[in-house]
């Protein structure tokens, strides 16, 4: 049955990929005291930032825990190992769009937005503070070309500023500052509609570092 639906044994057995960042999370120490430890929990926007533009992270006390293809419920497993066990004063959590890709399975936004709401509350409960990102526009997906996602995402984004206003969460808002008239992504930004290119990760650096100075100072 599992071959039938296209998921192997092993995924099956970690659903959430626990075992991702197991070896990687063993090697870090806890932070100094004077140490801005800042985790960015994602999906293949965030790891990619790491690979795209790798100088972003190099010698900033940044740790990527972006995995490929995940969805909401998969972050909220394995955000106390990822997150939590690491310590950091900050999070900056980026999720949403493998969602509505129906990545898991069909998930509405009202279920994506409570377990984006999961993990800040772990973190809360940690003394972690939170960074919500809006979700990257983007037209279509190219690996479901059937689902279109533009205006789910827009009605994603509303929720999650919502959110974060009511709960003293900063609100990301890298929408804005990166979509083009099709409530889409333009291809200098993403060649594939999804994934940044080097320009469209250069336009959401100087936006995530003005939200953790303002994290750090609250």
């Amino acid at each position: 049955m599992l071959a039938l639906l296209g998921i192997s044994k092993s995924n099956a057995q970690d659903w959430a990929d626990l075992q991702h960042f197991q070896k990687e999370n063993a090697t870090i120490t806890a932070p100094s005291e004077s140490e801005n430890r800042v985790v960015f929990m994602g999906n293949s926007i965030t790891i990619g930032w790491s690979q795209t533009r790798p100088d972003f992270f190099k010698n900033k006390p940044y740790i990527n825990r972006g995995i490929s293809g995940q969805t909401t419920p998969q972050m909220l497993i394995r955000f106390r190992q990822d997150v939590v066990a690491l310590h950091p004063k900050i999070v900056v959590i980026l999720a949403g769009t493998n969602d509505i890709a129906g990545n898991t399975g069909p998930s509405s936004l009202t279920m994506i937005v409570d377990n984006i709401k999961g993990m800040v509350e772990i973190a809360k409960a940690n003394g972690i503070k939170v960074i919500l990102s809006s979700t990257l526009p983007a037209y279509k997906y190219l690996w479901k070309p059937e689902i279109k996602p533009a205006e789910k995402i827009i009605a994603l984004n509303k929720m999650i500023k919502e959110y974060a206003s009511e709960n003293n969460c900063i609100y990301l808002d890298y929408f804005s500052a990166m979509v083009d008239d099709r409530n889409g992504l333009p291809k200098k930004y993403a060649n594939d509609e999804v994934h940044p290119t080097e320009e469209g990760y250069a336009v959401m650096e100087p936006l995530v570092e003005k939200a953790i100075e303002k994290a750090l100072k609250n």
